[in-house]
C-alpha cells in the first residue's frame, strides 16, 4: 500500500494512551525519551525511567553505572555488520565503461558496504581523500536496510545466493521508533571501514545538515578519534534568503572534516584570491616588492617600553597591548626601510610585510562562502550544461569538492579519492576539472547503489532506469567537456572508468560449504564455479582476494593456443582454459610473472595440477601459484 494510501485510511483503532503519556514527557523532559526495544523487540520511543526519576529528584539516584559514549539500539549490530565476511564480488562491465583497457578511475556499482568490505585487501591504507554526501535523516530519506541478524558463517554462506539492489534501501520516516538509530546504524560500519582504507596522512570530509550533525560528530569522534578532527566547515549552500522559513532559513551545511592521523598530517595551503592580493603594493618602489602595513603591536606579549626609530618619531604600544618586536628587531627593519610612516610621514609607524616573505598562500577557515566554492543553485546549472537538468536531487557543485581536492591532494601523486555515496558523482566530475587545471594524476573510486528511478522521475522519463546508469553518464559528458577546454599541457587525459558491479561469489556454494555436499552434489559439478561467469569474471575476483591494484592495465595474449591475462605486464598471469599441460606451464612460467593462477580443474592431468608449483619453481621461482 503507497504511502499516501496508508496516511488517508482511518486508524480504525482506539488511542494509544502510552504514547499520548511518551509524548507528553518528552515534551517537559525531553532528554528523558530515547529509543528502546520493547517486549516483542520492535524499536520504539520509550521513557528512561532513570532518568526521569533523577530529573524529579533533589538527590543522586541510583542507577546503571553512568560512562561517557554513544549508544543507540542497533550499535552491537551495526558493529557486526562492519566486521561479517560476505562472499561477493565485482564484475567487470566493459560494455559500460570508458576507456576500460587504461583508465585508472573506477565505478563501482552495488551496495557500499559490501563494495568497502571487498576492496579491504587492494586499497588498506592508501586512500588519500574521502568525500562522501549520505542522506540526511531529514525525515523522508532513504537509508540502506542492513540486516546482521544471522550470525558470521551463515551470512557468509547467505551473502552468496542473494544479490540486492533497490530494496536495500528503506524510508527512514520521523515516526519511525527507531528514525535517528537506524541512520546511525547504517553510517556506523561504512564509517569504520572507509576509515582503514585511509593513508597515514588520509581525510574524510562528510556533508550533513543540522538535523544529524550532533550524531554524526560523536560517532566520528568514536570511529577517528576526536583528536583527529580538523574542523566542522560551515559551507553557505545558498545565495538568498527564504522568507517564508517558520524560523530560521536555511542557508547552511556542515562539513565535518577527520583525519586518520591528525599529527604530522597538514593541509594545503590556499591560494590567495584577487581581493587578498589587491591589499600588497608598493607606493615607495622597494625593492624587496609588493607588501602591506601591519601593526606593530600584539594582544600578548611582556615589553610594553617606548621605542625612537632614526627619524625622531616615538612609538608606544597602545594601552593593553604589547610589543611585537624586540629592539635589534626594530633598528633592522627601521635601518632596511622597513617601517611605514604612512605617505605624509606622520601616520602611526606599522611594518611592511612582504608578500614575498610570507607563505605562498592562505591557511583555510571554516566557513565557506557560495563565491569561494559554489552553492546548490550552481550545481544544478552544471547538470543543465551537461543536458542533465532537473534529474538529480540537491547536487553538489564541483567548486566545493575542488576547494577539498586543493586542501588535501597533490597534483604529484597519484592520490585516490573516494566517494562511496556517488550520487550524481560530482566528485568524479570534481577529480578530471582539478587534474585538467594544475597536471595531476588524482584518481576516483566512485560507489553507487543501484538504485532504481522511479517511473515519474526526470530521469527515468530521460532514459535512465537506475541512478548508476545517470551517475556514469554524468561523468562521461563532463569528461568529454573538459577534454574540450583548455587542459594542463601535463595532464594524461584520463576521463575515463572502469565499471564493476557487485555480484554473488563467481564460485558455487561447495566452495564454502564442502562439508555440506554430499557425493552426489560432486559428482554432479565438474568444478566449482558458476556456470555463467566468465574468464574476466574469475580474473577480477583473484585480484580482489590477491589485493592487486583494480585499475591496472590488462592484457590478453595467447600461449599454446590458450588465452592467459597480463596484469600490469607481469605482476599476475591467469588462464582459466581447460587443458593445461606441462608444456604450457613451462612457456608461461618463463614469462616469470609475481603471481599465477588457474581453475582447479583445469589441468590435463591429476599430475600436472600436483607438479604445477615445482614446474614453476625451476625457471620461477619466486612465482606464487594459486588455484580456485
Amino acid at each position: 500500500m503507497a504511502k499516501q494510501d496508508r496516511d488517508n485510511k482511518l486508524k480504525m483503532h482506539s488511542q494509544n494512551v502510552v504514547d499520548e503519556n511518551i509524548a507528553i514527557i518528552s515534551g517537559l523532559f525531553p532528554g528523558c525519551v530515547t529509543e528502546a526495544r520493547d517486549a516483542n523487540g520492535n524499536l520504539r520511543y520509550a521513557v528512561d525511567f532513570d532518568q526521569l526519576r533523577q530529573e524529579l529528584s533533589d538527590h543522586i539516584v541510583e542507577g546503571p553505572q553512568e560512562r561517557y559514549r554513544l549508544d543507540w539500539p542497533g550499535k552491537r549490530e551495526a558493529l557486526l555488520a562492519a566486521n561479517a565476511p560476505i562472499a561477493k564480488t565485482l564484475r567487470p562491465c566493459p560494455d559500460e565503461s570508458v576507456d576500460f583497457d587504461a583508465t585508472e578511475s573506477l565505478f563501482i556499482e552495488g551496495d557500499n558496504l559490501d563494495a568497502l568490505k571487498l576492496v579491504q585487501e587492494t586499497y588498506l591504507g592508501r586512500v588519500k581523500l574521502i568525500f562522501i554526501d549520505p542522506p540526511y535523516n531529514t525525515g523522508g530519506d532513504f537509508i540502506y536496510n542492513d540486516d546482521f541478524s544471522e550470525g558470521y558463517e551463515d551470512f557468509l554462506v547467505s551473502s552468496n545466493q542473494r544479490n540486492f539492489n533497490g530494496e536495500r534501501l528503506v524510508a527512514n520516516q520521523e515516526t519511525n521508533g527507531r528514525f535517528h538509530s537506524d541512520w546511525l546504524s547504517m553510517m556506523y560500519p561504512r564509517l569504520r571501514l572507509a576509515r582503514t582504507l585511509m593513508r597515514g596522512d588520509g581525510v574524510i570530509f562528510i556533508s550533513i545538515d543540522d538535523g544529524e550533525v550532533g550524531n554524526l560528530r560523536k560517532i566520528c569522534d568514536e570511529v577517528f578519534g576526536e583528536e583527529n578532527l580538523i574542523g566542522n566547515v560551515i559551507w553557505q549552500k545558498k545565495y538568498t534568503r527564504a522568507n517564508d522559513a517558520r524560523w530560521f532559513s536555511d542557508n547552511h551545511d556542515h562539513i565535518l572534516c577527520y583525519a586518520k592521523q591528525k599529527i604530522g598530517m597538514t593541509l594545503n595551503l590556499l591560494p590567495r584570491n584577487e581581493s587578498q592580493l589587491s591589499s600588497y603594493s608598493n607606493p615607495d618602489d622597494h625593492p624587496k616588492g609588493s607588501w602591506k602595513a601591519t601593526p606593530l603591536h600584539a594582544k600578548s606579549g611582556t615589553n610594553t617600553s617606548a621605542f625612537t626609530f632614526k627619524n625622531g618619531v616615538t612609538w608606544a604600544p597602545p594601552t593593553g597591548t604589547f610589543r611585537r618586536f624586540n629592539d635589534a628587531s626594530m633598528r633592522k627593519m627601521d635601518e632596511n626601510n622597513e617601517i611605514w610612516f604612512g605617505t605624509d610621514g606622520t601616520q602611526i609607524p606599522s611594518r611592511k610585510s612582504f608578500l614575498s616573505e610570507v607563505k605562498d598562500g592562505v591557511s583555510p577557515v571554516t566557513i565557506w562562502p557560495y563565491d569561494e566554492v559554489g552553492h546548490n543553485h550552481e550545481a544544478n546549472n552544471e547538470l543543465k550544461l551537461l543536458g542533465l537538468g532537473g534529474l538529480f536531487n540537491n547536487p553538489k557543485p564541483t567548486r566545493l569538492i575542488r576547494r577539498m581536492l586543493e586542501l588535501a591532494t597533490d597534483p604529484n601523486r597519484e592520490d585516490i579519492i573516494l566517494d562511496f555515496f556517488a550520487g550524481s558523482s560530482t566528485t568524479a566530475h570534481s577529480v578530471m576539472a582539478q587534474n585538467a587545471d594544475d597536471g595531476g594524476n588524482r584518481r576516483f573510486i566512485m560507489v553507487q547503489l543501484s538504485e532504481v528511478t522511479g517511473e515519474n522521475s526526470e530521469a527515468f522519463k530521460a532514459g535512465f532506469k537506475t541512478i548508476p546508469e545517470l551517475s556514469r553518464e554524468r561523468i562521461r559528458r563532463a569528461g568529454k567537456k573538459i577534454l574540450e577546454g583548455d587542459c594542463h599541457p601535463d595532464w594524461n587525459r584520463d576521463v575515463g572508468f572502469r565499471v564493476l558491479k557487485v555480484d554473488t561469489s563467481n564460485m558455487k556454494d561447495v566452495y564454502y560449504t564442502p562439508d555440506a555436499v554430499t557425493q552426489k552434489d560432486l559428482l554432479g559439478q565438474v568444478d566449482n564455479i558458476k556456470e555463467d561467469r566468465t574468464d574476466e569474471d574469475l580474473l577480477f575476483q583473484v585480484l580482489l582476494d590477491w589485493g592487486v591494484d583494480l585499475s591496472l592495465p590488462i592484457e590478453k595474449e595467447t600461449i599454446e593456443g590458450k588465452a592467459v591475462y597480463f596484469v600490469d605486464t607481469n605482476a599476475l598471469a591467469a588462464c582459466f582454459e581447460a587443458d593445461i599441460d606441462e608444456t604450457f606451464i613451462k612457456q608461461l612460467a618463463s614469462r616469470q610473472p609475481l603471481r599465477a593462477v588457474f581453475r582447479d580443474s583445469s589441468f590435463s592431468s591429476d599430475a600436472t595440477r600436483i607438479n604445477v608449483e615445482q614446474l614453476f619453481k625451476l625457471t620461477s621461482p619466486h612465482t606464487e601459484v594459486k588455484t580456485l
